[in-house]
């Protein structure tokens, strides 16, 4: 476990007109982000003034997923800088839920509970309103070091060895973390289960560097064929006590030697491991479990990558499972748009005793429960499920100060961070939820939409500004408004259909390409706009702007897009908006949009080489520009 808690901003644009502040963050850059391709206007049945049910947790705990006054969507009207649009016909991943990880120290304290066991296991585990409903888990092939000792399921004496696995046993397990996961999946049986070895057993290591055997060290070679039947036996002996392994990952974190238990595995080692070895045990004994890649930090996405860029291992491999104690969340993009085939899991964070509540959630809420799913995670699991007062268990050199979700003191509980991070989600978003459309704001609103399998919305929304912000939540042709305070957070979940498919991108960070497959640019903001870029630069980046009345304004590089006269060559020169730096966004048939100006003209790239005007009285291939082609 390493504590390098907060990175580098996200922010990548800012506008600051007379509106307001409004910016785009990295994952929604023109370059990487999918959100506006394939836009095309359907028609749906007129939505009701649906009823909007919101639940808050403010950074002075005050409000602890409390839930607020509901309010209703009505007919969009007036303007407001802070608009999230919502599209629910643009969906991106499944959802496989949101969770915690269930260590052997979280199994050994949750067994100590007594007569509050049953109701803790459903308050984390069960789907029942009211109730985290915590859909994916965690555990650990052998010891983590929130385990009370190191071991593994085949431990020899110093010398010895094992080659045939004659000792395997999951004995250990029986006393608590298999007790416990059967409770687990009494409670909710469609849960999902990760599972995550620290170590291989120690006489399959080469160069261990002490804890007799447990810390450091690689897998040598001479032993990657029983490592993989290590594997077999364990799922085939946990499937024999009703327990299904949904997923495991080769090795946690494999480029830390120095946690106590730890292993290291390169990636070309890893990618070996599992092209010669564990992929083809797994479809010699018919196990279906998924085989995910990496499970570290989000500095090395090269990693994953060459796992996936090696065909013989890919074959096998789901996807890559990450944790953010180093890099930037948008690692996960950047993997996901290199094999956009392959799934992307988020499978551990911790947040250090005694901690920080406000610092701790803002940050959590941003980078895990809203970061990982726009950047195309499937899960997002935060790491001890439990922990004594004093951050135990651990093992010797283990993480000594790994807070957990909830506090467990004999046969009582009290709820920490962790607990409200993934509550906020994991309560609303069901298991096969998809993520939708929305946009966010990287100095003030931050947000992720989903909508569940029965159809209701759901947007978890942040407040990252020093002070009270207000903002629009706009869906279809309807909308509402609400104010959250700084640092606090919020979920807003309704049912219902989408008035129309897709409106204006508000919000969004846009490149417009015209007939001639050339983009549009705003020059250098003094001369002339043409459609002339075969690239997209800064200038060829456009920011739609709600200008109000169903109207929107284009800025680029701190300047919007004017009709001028309606005579004169368009130009990206002004500084603030008004009548004739408006403009009506139209969506055609093929998807492609025009822009209407306030004369009633529309804009055109001429025939590509001329600079733009905006006199035409009607649209055809000239006049209609693909958004983000």
């Amino acid at each position: 476990m390493k504590t390098n808690h907060y990175l580098k901003s996200l922010a990548v644009l800012c506008l600051m007109p007379v509106l307001g502040y409004v910016s785009c963050k990295k994952d929604l850059s023109a370059k990487s982000s999918p959100e506006l391709k394939n836009l095309t206007v359907k028609t749906f049945a007129q939505s009701a003034n649906e009823a909007v049910n919101i639940w808050e947790t403010t950074s002075d705990q005050t409000k602890l997923l409390a839930q607020q006054a509901s309010v209703n969507f009505a007919a969009d009207a007036g303007t407001n800088a802070t608009t999230i649009t919502v599209d629910e016909t643009t969906t991106y991943q499944t959802i496989d839920g949101f969770g915690y990880c269930l260590t052997g120290g979280s199994a050994q304290l949750i067994d100590g509970l007594g007569a509050n066991q049953s109701a803790f296991l459903n308050d984390i585990f069960s789907t029942a309103s009211g109730h985290v409903g915590s859909a994916f888990v965690r555990i650990s092939i052998g010891a983590s070091d929130m385990s009370s000792s190191d071991f593994t399921y085949d431990d020899m004496p110093s010398g010895q060895t094992d080659v045939n696995l004659t000792h395997f046993s999951i004995s250990q397990e029986m006393t608590d973390l298999v007790p416990v996961l059967k409770k687990i999946i009494a409670i909710n049986p469609n849960i999902k289960i990760l599972a995550t070895p620290w170590t291989a057993p120690a006489w399959m290591k080469s160069s261990t560097t002490g804890n007799n055997g447990f810390t450091g060290g690689s897998l040598n070679t001479a032993y990657y064929a029983a490592y993989a039947t290590y594997f077999v036996k364990y799922i085939q002996a946990m499937k024999a006590q009703g327990i299904n392994i949904y997923a495991i990952t080769p090795q946690n974190e494999p480029l830390n030697a120095n946690n106590n238990p730890a292993m290291t595995m390169q990636s070309n080692e890893e990618a070996n491991f599992i092209q010669n070895n564990l992929g083809p045990q797994f479809a010699a004994n018919g196990i279906t479990t998924k085989i995910i890649s990496y499970d570290h930090n989000c500095d090395e996405p090269s990693y994953p990558e060459a796992v996936l860029g090696t065909s013989g291992a890919a074959q096998y491999v789901d996807g890559s499972a990450f944790h953010l104690y180093a890099g930037d969340i948008s690692a996960l993009t950047t993997v996901h748009n290199a094999y956009p085939a392959k799934n992307i899991y988020f499978t551990e964070q911790f947040i250090g005793g005694p901690g920080n509540f406000a610092g701790d959630f803002s940050w959590h809420m941003n980078n895990l429960i809203i970061g990982a799913p726009r950047n195309w995670s499937r899960t997002v699991l935060e790491w001890n499920l439990a922990s004594d007062p004093n951050y135990n268990p651990h093992t010797s050199g283990g993480c000594s100060n790994c807070m957990g979700a909830v506090t467990i003191s004999g046969n009582n509980y009290t709820r920490n961070t962790a607990y409200y991070t993934v509550a906020h989600a994991s309560e609303f978003v069901q298991a096969g939820a998809v993520r939708i459309s929305s946009n966010t704001f990287s100095s003030s609103i931050q947000n992720v939409a989903f909508k569940n399998p029965d159809g209701t919305k759901v947007v978890v929304a942040l407040n990252t500004a020093s002070s009270s912000q207000t903002f629009k939540i706009k869906w279809g042709t309807e909308s509402f408004t609400y104010t959250l305070p700084a640092g606090a957070a919020a979920t807003f979940k309704w049912a219902g259909t989408q008035s129309s498919a897709s409106g204006p991108p508000i919000g969004q960070t846009i490149t417009l390409k015209g007939f001639n497959g050339d983009y549009v640019s705003g020059e250098d903001g003094t001369t002339a706009m043409t459609c002339t870029r075969t690239t997209a630069g800064t200038w060829e980046q456009f920011l739609v702007v709600d200008a109000g009345n169903g109207k929107i304004a284009l800025q680029s590089m701190g300047m919007y897009v004017s009709s001028e006269n309606g005579t004169q060559p368009i130009t990206c020169n002004r500084t603030s908006y008004s009548s004739w730096e408006e403009f009506t966004w139209g969506t055609n048939a093929d998807g492609t949009i025009t822009l209407q100006g306030n004369n009633g003209d529309y804009i055109s790239s001429e025939d590509g080489t001329q600079a733009m005007t905006c006199n035409r009285t009607s649209a055809s291939g000239w006049e209609s520009f693909g958004v983000n082609k």
